[in-house]
């Protein structure tokens, strides 16, 4: 690797993981744009870790309202954010039993650029559907546990290379009928066990291998992605009082369409 391309992917992991776009469309763009070798397991556990800190530290007032809360509700006292607490961890459980199921069927059949490409742009036409919803009036508050496994299901489908976890989460979510806001940020909670789990997973990965890759190469990409990813959090979030989704569905339109001309 070279300072480039350790600069390149990590904006690209800091910039997609929240996005309601597809990272894994962009990370298949950029070798074939490049012709860049693979980074390797331990540089994709860092940029990893670097998204992590940059969502805990964005909300780390809410989460540790809730983590208190979360505390006091083993005691059987409930409030808002205790609730809110248990809906995260209760919509991470399908994308963690469908991890466990479907990991080689998805790894074996379905990373290909075509349905990368034809996911893309289905589940673009989707979030589109979605954010015409007139009825967007609910925020992460008033989830219900049904609601919460709606989302959790959606999140899971997020397995599937090319839906995107940002936005196919924020795509039920407004279905439910959460304004834009809410249901972004409780996709952006969402994602906090799922990166953790993640970044397990390939931190295990990376410990059967045990490549030797340049430390100073892995704490510059950790950084970006950092940084990129906790900008990201803080405009999208902005820009949603401003817009609607219509911008990420023809981003998404336009990058599915090029990824069906590069290999079909």
């Amino acid at each position: 690797m070279d300072i480039i391309q350790v600069i390149v992917l990590a904006l690209v992991q800091g910039l997609t993981e929240f996005l309601p776009v597809s990272s894994s469309a962009h990370l298949i763009l950029v070798p074939i744009i490049t012709d860049w070798p693979d980074q390797g397991l331990a540089f994709d556990v860092a940029v990893h870790a670097g998204t992590l800190s940059a969502v805990v530290l964005y909300f780390r007032t809410e989460l540790k309202k809730m983590l208190i809360e979360w505390l006091g509700s083993l005691r059987g006292k409930h409030t808002p954010d205790s609730r809110l607490a248990w809906a995260v961890l209760l919509g991470t459980i399908p994308v963690g039993l469908a991890g466990l199921i479907f990991q080689d069927v998805i790894s074996e059949h379905l990373r290909t650029p075509v349905v990368i490409a034809v996911t893309t742009i289905f589940f673009g036409l989707l979030l589109w559907l979605a954010d015409r919803n007139k009825n967007l009036t609910r925020d992460e508050h008033s989830l219900q546990w049904q609601d919460v496994l709606i989302i959790g299901v959606a999140q899971a489908m997020a397995l599937i290379p090319g839906t995107s976890r940002s936005g196919i989460t924020i795509t039920a979510a407004l279905m439910l009928g959460l304004t834009r806001q809410s249901a972004a940020r409780f996709s952006f909670l969402l994602s906090i066990p799922v990166i953790v789990l993640a970044g397990g997973l390939e931190t295990l990965k990376y410990a059967q291998v045990a490549s030797v890759t340049d430390i100073n190469f892995l704490l510059m990409g950790a950084i970006i992605s950092a940084l990129s990813a906790y900008a990201c959090i803080h405009f999208f979030l902005k820009l949603l009082e401003k817009i609607s989704m219509m911008p990420f569905v023809i981003y998404r339109l336009l990058l599915g369409a090029v990824l069906l001309m590069l290999f079909v």
